[in-house]
């Protein structure tokens, strides 16, 4: 008796399920996804964002006051995981002293983008050279939590410091490299089309 088998079509038939339940893209998701071509990650600005779609809808401002509040959340996240690490037990001397240094710098990564989404908030009522000197700052603090985030990844370079808490933290400020890189991106988009 000949038997037969859906196996080799469950794919396609899956694939057409997908498609006839997904939402069709809104105007918001569709601007988010336009943007999001502009930054160095366009995957993870697409992924990180479209969750907000309904708040950022079709605004440049309120996309980049979002990606920044991404990014912040994303530093405090980082700060709180790299301060969990710096209490495991056994860890080499320089090990610590690179938790405790990337701790600091997280630190101020938070803090530098916590300025940053005040201070685009502030740009709400600015025009001129107002807007120029807000957006110049908003530019320069996020730069700078960039370099601090850095900093932290060249605490743990060479081999010396190879193993888990590495790996661990260099995936979880990577990530927060590449939010951030992307959420500068749209507040430079912001101010040139300003």
């Amino acid at each position: 008796m000949a038997t037969f088998s859906l196996l080799p079509i469950l794919p396609l038939f899956l694939l057409l399920l997908h498609l006839s339940t997904a939402a069709p893209p809104s105007p918001a998701t569709d601007f988010i996804k336009s943007s999001c071509k502009a930054t160095t990650y366009p995957a993870l600005c697409v992924q990180s964002l479209t969750v907000y779609a309904s708040t950022i809808q079709r605004s440049r401002r309120q996309l980049a006051q979002t990606a920044l509040s991404v990014s912040l959340a994303k530093a405090q996240s980082a700060k709180a995981f790299v301060a969990q690490l710096a209490k495991t037990k056994g860890l080499k001397p320089r090990e610590y002293a690179a938790l405790k240094d990337c701790i600091e710098e997280m630190g101020d990564t938070a803090d530098r983008l916590s300025k940053s989404v005040r201070e685009l908030k502030n740009t709400g009522r600015a025009s001129g050279p107002d807007f120029i000197w807000h957006m110049s700052n908003v530019e320069t603090w996020v730069s700078a939590a960039l370099t601090d985030d850095n900093t932290c990844l060249d605490g743990f370079s060479g081999r010396v410091l190879n193993g888990k808490i590495k790996d661990s933290v260099r995936g979880r400020v990577t990530n927060l490299v590449q939010v951030t890189s992307n959420a500068l991106a749209l507040v430079n988009s912001l101010a040139e089309k300003h």
